[in-house]
């Protein structure tokens, strides 16, 4: 068995990562890329921990033994494939590197199979990406896109990072869309650690580069807070003014946030609780007829309302507010033609100076 710090870990670039902690550990948070290899359920960790009160130390190790004997042939056979399917020796980690990592490091190795344990498990990586993250100063410019709901930001940060462009998609890292329906379809938002996590990585991944493009985002997206390196950037970045008419707009959400989630059954209800939530800000005649829009199920036409009457004149209120520097206009209402724009814009501006998009 082969031990290996955070830095180690980082530096070699090893990738094949098992998290031996509880299904419910893995699901708050983990290093970004590691699959889940459970020692115990939660409900034996539970177990385990309850015996370990009441009894002690040397119970809940017996207790554990007990509980893992069972099923370690299986959890072995795991392991192995595991490393012939990476081609890497896998790194297992716990959450403080103690005994579970530990006994199965140990396990793994009697059993003839090539592992690595992390030293203090995820505990020290989270340690490593909260010292790097708080002081981090970014040295490269930041192109921000702004623009009106729907006119597809994501989408083009999607395109523009398949070309191989910087992206930082904070919506992506935190799991979660910019708006008060953004949940829906998501799963569970990313807490603030998987939030830093994800974005140490991708930071990682473009470490040498001449540039970010990020959209345009408030201080905190779900459950994460941007950190203040990036929030504090906006002001003096590089503006793409993304532009597309309300009839685009309107289908491009109709199909990013209906067309794959209304099958659900708990569909209606969620988009009638988040409705909820801002109702009150929509004056009461439109309030009511975006009502009656989304219990009919008219969703296109709800759309439609929420653009005009809630997020349009609230983007619009706040658009150019503390930022300094110029805006381009960057003209998507065929997203190839925009890809394309951007693309042709970085590659000026960063080659042969400053260029103004058509």
């Amino acid at each position: 068995m082969q031990e290996i710090t955070v830095e180690e870990m980082l530096l070699k670039g090893y990738g094949n990562l098992i998290d031996v902690r509880s299904p419910g550990e893995f699901a708050r948070d983990t290093i970004p890329g590691a699959v889940n290899i459970p020692l115990f359920s939660d409900a034996e960790r539970a177990q385990v921990g309850i015996t370990y009160k009441q009894e002690g130390q040397a119970a809940a190790q017996w207790l554990g033994m007990q509980i893992v004997s069972p099923k370690m042939e299986l959890l072995m056979q795991t392991i192995r494939e595991r490393g012939i399917e990476a081609g890497e020796p896998p790194t297992i980690f716990c959450w403080r590197g103690g005994m579970r990592s530990r006994a199965m490091a140990t396990f793994a190795t009697y059993a003839g199979i090539p592992v690595r344990r992390l030293i203090g498990g995820y505990r020290a990586y989270r340690q490593h990406v909260v010292k790097t993250i708080e002081p981090f100063e970014l040295k490269v410019p930041l192109i921000l896109l702004h623009g009106l709901t729907g006119v597809g930001k994501t989408e083009l940060l999607r395109r523009l990072e398949a070309k191989g462009l910087p992206v930082l998609d904070l919506e992506r890292l935190a799991g979660h869309r910019g708006s008060v329906f953004g949940h829906i379809g998501k799963g569970r938002p990313a807490n603030q650690k998987m939030f830093d996590a994800r974005l140490f990585e991708t930071l990682r991944k473009y470490k040498d580069a001449p540039f970010f493009l990020m959209e345009a985002e408030s201080k905190r997206i779900g459950n994460a807070v941007i950190p203040a390196f990036l929030y504090e950037l906006k002001s003096d970045s590089i503006h793409l003014n993304i532009t597309a008419p309300l009839e685009v707009r309107v289908q491009r959400l109709y199909d990013e946030y209906i067309v794959p989630f209304s099958w659900r059954p708990d569909f209606r209800k969620n988009t009638m609780e988040a409705f909820q939530k801002i109702s009150r800000r929509i004056p009461t005649e439109q309030a009511h007829l975006l009502r009656h829009a989304l219990e009919t199920e008219d969703y296109k036409t709800a759309i439609a309302a929420l653009l005009v009457h809630y997020y349009d004149p609230r983007y619009t209120h706040k658009q150019g507010s503390g930022y300094n520097g110029d805006f381009y206009e960057v003209d998507a209402t065929r997203l190839d033609d925009a890809e394309a724009d951007i693309i042709n814009f970085v590659a000026q501006r960063f080659q042969s100076g400053p260029h103004v998009i058509q």
